[in-house]
Parts: structure tokens; sequence; C-alpha cells
């Protein structure tokens, strides 16, 4: 029997029974690890349920072969890994917070479509369009996007632009980020395979129709047009059975060819007349043609200042005046066109002249340095910003052919002075530009006896397969 006793302030008192004598601290210690024990054996581990709150958890090879990923992004300095066969989450705390949730959309341009249209069509805020244009540098590209081209842009949950990338050609991309409350421009370019390969041809017709036939672009033709047209001229001096022969380079990115590169070496017979030029660049980054001596290709003037279909009136000091009646000397060529064909300077100088000047009627008079000038005339109107005092450059369009004053037709009347005294166009000497420095030479020759033996056997094997 069990006598009743008195609990005062958290006491027991009374007596002493094999209940209470549980409640003594020696066998509060004992009941203690009597609870251990029991956890063991059952196989609860507290480490194991650490485990379950604390990353990483690795999973098991059979339940990865799918997995959905978690809806939320992990908790702020916690990153998630994948590995083949797991996902870690490791926790790093220098992260900070995490990203703000982004889109990214691919955009083609259409017609029609400007930068501001597609933005107002994203619903970006006009004012990332300004700092945008007003970036400068590579950025001016963007006004000039046209149909079939691709944007790429970022956009956060507000519609702000975080990135926009262009692809500006085949080998650049421009890519403008945010940068606090401004934007910064970097362009990336890729720098495409170089291969050297050939053509060569016999002129039947004309040069243009023979390099198609040989597989030369356009460009290409006009390159080499260029390389000798101080030498040669295209439209007269052409005979059938000349032949011309090319080395150049083709580009190629991802093993796709993209553009052709540049001439390298050329070959042009004339009429029994060869020419060579070698493409040579100096250690100081100047590049041009030269013959095998080392002289430039080029002139300080053009052979004729437009692209014409004949020449309709030669240099002479006894022609018929076609309106006048008399016998007047004609000290130019005339160059029979189109009207409104581009008229270009021969050469680097000055206008000295710009207007009405009697029977020539509209005229333009260059002066190039202290010994030479060239006159234009009957032209139906001056290229836009010249006028007297204009510096100009050699090949710069400086007017447009008509009939103004004593003309029977559209045509360019070209003269050109050798101190003061007028000469022939078609057949003065004209003075050739800067040879190669002679602390060049033996490099030059180098490069060129390689090039011209390549060439040589392109000619060969054209002339074989042409008997």
């Amino acid at each position: 029997m069990i006598r009743h006793s008195n609990i005062k302030h958290g006491s027991i008192s009374g007596r002493v029974t094999p209940a209470t004598r549980f409640l003594r601290p020696g066998y509060a210690m004992l009941l203690s690890l009597l609870a251990v024990f029991t956890i063991l054996v059952l196989g609860f581990d507290p480490n194991q349920a650490r485990a379950t709150r604390h990353l990483p958890l690795e999973l098991a090879p059979e339940a990865t072969a799918s997995f959905d990923l978690p809806t939320e992004p992990p908790a702020a300095g916690q990153q998630a890994t994948a590995r083949s066969g797991d996902i870690v989450l490791k926790s790093n705390p220098d992260a900070g917070e995490p990203d703000p949730a982004v889109e990214w959309h691919e955009v083609t341009v259409k017609s029609g479509d400007s930068l501001a249209v597609i933005f107002s069509r994203l619903g970006i805020p006009p004012l990332q369009l300004h700092k945008i244009l007003t970036v400068g540098g590579a950025a001016h590209n963007l006004k000039k996007i046209h149909p079939g081209q691709i944007l790429r842009l970022q956009t956060d949950t507000e519609d702000n632009l975080l990135t926009l990338e262009y692809q500006v050609d085949r080998l650049s991309t421009l890519e403008i980020r945010q940068l606090e409350d401004d934007y910064e421009i970097a362009t990336s370019h890729r720098t495409p395979e170089r291969r050297v390969t050939n053509a060569a041809g016999i002129i039947n017709s004309s040069l243009f129709m023979s390099a198609q036939d040989a597989g030369l672009s356009d460009n290409l033709t006009m390159e080499f047009a260029n390389i000798f047209g101080w030498d040669v001229d295209f439209a007269l001096d052409i005979r059938k059975g000349d032949s011309f022969t090319v080395l150049y380079e083709e580009l190629y990115l991802d093993g796709e060819k993209i553009d052709d590169g540049n001439i390298l070496a050329a070959e042009f017979v004339n009429n029994g007349r060869t020419y060579q030029a070698i493409r040579y660049t100096d250690a100081g980054g100047h590049t041009d043609f030269y013959s095998l001596d080392g002289k430039s290709m080029r002139k300080q003037f053009l052979r004729t200042p437009v692209e014409f279909s004949r020449i309709s009136s030669r240099f002479s000091t006894g022609r018929k005046h076609p309106i006048l009646n008399k016998i007047r000397a004609h000290k130019g060529v005339d160059y029979a066109a189109a009207r409104g064909t581009p008229v270009k300077s021969t050469a680097n100088g000055k206008i000295v002249h710009r207007g009405k000047k009697g029977g020539y009627g509209n005229t333009i008079i260059v002066q190039h340095g202290s010994k030479y000038s060239t006159l234009y005339a009957h032209l139906s109107k001056y290229r836009s910003g010249l006028k007297q005092g204009s510096r100009i450059k050699q090949g710069q369009v400086i007017g447009y052919i008509g009939s103004t004053g004593l003309a029977t037709g559209p045509h360019l009347h070209y003269e050109l002075r050798v101190n003061g005294v007028h000469r022939d166009p078609l057949n003065v000497k004209l003075p050739g530009a800067e040879p190669l420095e002679k602390k060049y030479l033996d490099d030059f020759n180098t490069q060129a006896n390689t090039l011209l033996a390549r060439l040589d056997l392109v000619r060969n094997v054209q002339v074989a397969s042409s008997e």
C-alpha cells in the first residue's frame, strides 16, 4: 500500500517505493543508456536523419534515367550541378543571390522591321533602345539590319533587355550587354581558313565572259582588270587569243566556302605581250601589286575615267567639228556612254574649276600637282558635295555623263594636260607609283618565285588542255 504524499514546490516527499526509486539521478542515467541501446538495435541513425536535411543527396543509378527538375531554384548559397548518374547540389557561399528569370528570343528580321519595331513587339522599353543606339562603335550596324538576319535577345521578367546578339556577317558577331544602368558592346570575330586555288582561260570575246567560264566571280574579275588596267585598256586592247592565269584565295568556314579572298599572283598575255603581277605586303603593312622588278603596277593616272561603250572621237589636230562644221583640233578623247554613267577622277588632285565652260558645258577641271591637269566636259550633273577647292582621290566619282554644251549626244570629253600642253590620253606615258623599297626586294623575290612557279604550272596545264 502506497501512502499518499504531498508535493510541495516541485519536490516529492513521503515513503520511498520501487517506483519512486527510478526518479533518483543514477537511475535516470541508466534510463538514458537503455534508450540509446534501443535506438541502435532498431537501426535508427540520427546522422542519417541529418543527411535528409542537408545536401548532397545521391540518387540510386536506376533512378537517374529521367527526373523532373525542381520548379523552384536552389536556395541562396547553393548550386545545382548535374553529373552522369546523379544530381549534386553544392553549397557555394560566394554565389550570392540567384539571377532573375530570363528568356531568350530569336527574331528573324522581316521586311519593314527596324530595331524599334522589334523592341516594341517584345515589349522592351524605348529608353533602352535609345541607350543601345548611343553606345557608339559597332552599334551603328544595328541601324542596317535587313530581312533574313537573326537577332537573339535576352530579357528578364519585366521585359528589360539584358543581352542582344547580332551576327553582322559570317565572321563577326555583335554583342551588347547590360551594365548597371547602361550597355557595353563587344564584337567577336572568327578567322576563316584560306585555301589557294587557281583559274586560267583564253579570251574569245571579252575578259568577263572568259573569266566567268573559268570560274572567276565578277569581283575577282574586276580586281584582275584593276591590277592590269593601268597598262591595258580592256575595252580597246583585248584581242582574241589573249590569255590569263590567276592564283587566288578562297575563304572557308566550318568546311564551307563563304567568299573569295585576295588575288596573290596574276598573269595576262595581251597581243603577245606578257604582264605579271605579285601581291606583296611589306613589314610596314603596306600592300600593293608589283611587277617582277619590284615596280608598282599602279600608275598615278587611270587609263580611262569612265565605263564606256566605245570611243566616239580620238585626239586629233585636224578633226572636223560635228556642230561647227569646220576643222578644229580635238584635244581630248570622247567616250560614248549612257546618260548618267559615273565619271571618275583619273588621279588624286584638287578641283580648280566646277561649272559651265563655253562649249564644254558642265565641266570639272582637276589639278594634279604642278605638272598635270585633267578636264571632264559635257556632264549632265556634278556629284553632290563637290566644289572648287575640293580634294579628291583617284577613282572617286566627280560627275555623270550628259550632253551639255556643244554635243550631239551623251558622252564624256576627257583631256590631259602636261605642263599646260594637251597630250593624247591614250598614248601618253603615264608616271608610275613608288616602287618597292630596296630593303624588301629579297623577301619579295622569294615570295614571287614561289608564286610564279605555281602560275607556270597552271598555265601549262591550260595550254595542254586547249590543244
